[in-house]
């Protein structure tokens, strides 16, 4: 069984929101997205990923319970959604000049059967409490994470005033063949989920995350006190937290 809850702010600085986020604990499902692009298209952007991949799994999971065949891997299953939302997105990038370019980040995360099954593109990310510690499950698809991987001796702090820290090398909607990274692991009970836009990660470290979600019981709660630590620590960027707790069930898979 899942918990969840979800707030999002535009933040102190941008004139829009162009993050968005779904929770449909009946499906076991959370998703984020921070969209990109001029003229509110990024808010778009994230818009129909959201949809689209709560449309796919919403489908998915609905067949399989009228024909009472084998739902595929969740895995192969958000992978496909995003990939879904990839096209649509390219598509309706022609309609309009001011769409032109415009892409998101997403994560995506569903609980079944005591799997957590992720896919992710971007660097929106996907954390997992467990045992009162902290791990990132997803990694960046960012400048700064290849140069990182590439050469793991470098100083993190010497990059962050580079002109391309900012920049992205995978998104949703940027090109045909996008890349959907995937993973999953199993889950025990009790465990907490937090999925954050990098208007929260890119001025919370990890371990004040880690003490937060330590230190509180009620979800909302959580999520609001680490939206509102972002903002007073100076977020430049929309701010948008998930925060969702699994607790074991006898129910049945879906």
């Amino acid at each position: 069984m899942l918990r969840a809850f979800g707030i999002s702010d535009k933040g102190q600085v941008r004139l829009a929101n162009e993050d968005c986020f779904a929770i449909r604990e009946e499906l076991g499902l959370l998703v984020i997205a921070d969209g990109m692009g001029g003229h509110n298209a990024g808010e778009v952007a994230a818009r129909l990923a959201v949809n689209v991949i709560v449309d796919v799994v919403s489908r998915a999971v609905l067949q399989k319970m009228e024909a009472s065949a084998c739902l595929r891997a969740d895995g192969d299953l958000l992978r496909g959604a995003i990939e879904r939302a990839n096209a649509q997105i390219l598509e309706t990038a022609i309609t309009a000049d001011h769409y032109a370019g415009m892409g998101t980040t997403v994560v995506a995360a569903r609980v079944n059967d005591r799997r957590l099954a992720i896919a992710h593109v971007g660097d929106s990310r996907l954390y997992l409490m467990t045992n009162g510690r902290l791990r990132q499950l997803t990694h960046d698809d960012s400048w700064i994470a290849a140069v990182l991987a590439d050469d793991p001796d470098t100083n993190p702090a010497m990059l962050t005033q580079h002109p391309m820290r900012n920049v992205l090398t995978n998104v949703v909607g940027a090109r045909a063949g996008t890349t959907v990274h995937v993973a999953d692991t199993t889950l025990d009970g009790g465990e907490l989920l937090l999925l954050t836009t990098d208007g929260i990660h890119g001025v919370l470290t990890d371990a004040w995350l880690e003490r937060m979600l330590a230190v509180q019981d009620d979800l909302p709660e959580i999520a609001a006190r680490i939206v509102d630590g972002a903002l007073r620590r100076g977020s430049r960027d929309n701010c948008t937290a998930i925060v969702a707790r699994y607790h074991e069930s006898q129910v049945e898979s879906r």
